[in-house]
Order: structure tokens, then sequence, then C-alpha cells
């Protein structure tokens, strides 16, 4: 078992990252941790990452439970086909 995908999938974001100035605090850093997550999550599906995370993010607010955001997320390829 190795996590090799994981790892290639974040190389561009570990090899800048002494250029981003905008992680000056612990908060600031798990912020963009998270935003590189759904990025990349966007494309290990296939996804164009904007409208992945504008899909994803119009429907966070009426999410009322995991298993709504989950569905939005599953969603996400047909209502951007539309």
């Amino acid at each position: 078992i190795d996590n090799n995908r994981a790892e290639n999938a974040i190389r561009p974001f570990v090899i800048g990252r002494k250029n981003w100035l905008f992680s000056d605090t612990p908060k600031g850093a798990t912020a963009s941790a998270q935003i590189y997550s759904l990025i990349e999550t966007a494309k290990a599906n296939g996804q164009e990452p904007y409208a992945w995370l504008r899909h994803i993010l119009e429907r966070l607010p009426t999410a009322s439970s995991v298993e709504d955001y989950e569905a939005a997320t599953h969603r996400v390829q047909q209502a951007i086909a539309l």
C-alpha cells in the first residue's frame, strides 16, 4: 500500500508553498489545505475545479447534514453538464 497518488496530487502546492504569503497563521494554513483538498478531489473525479467548487460552495450553506453534502458532491457532474 502506498500513497503516491495523494503525494503527486499535492506536489504543486508543496513546491510553491514558500511563495504563498497568505498562510501567515495556522488558520490560514488550514483553510489553504482544505481548498487544496477540494481542488484535487475535483481533479481526481475528472471535474473542472472551478465549476466543481462553485457548484459545491453554492450548495454548502443549504446542506443540513453530511448526507446532503455528499449528495451535492455526487450530483456535480450532472449539474455542471447542464
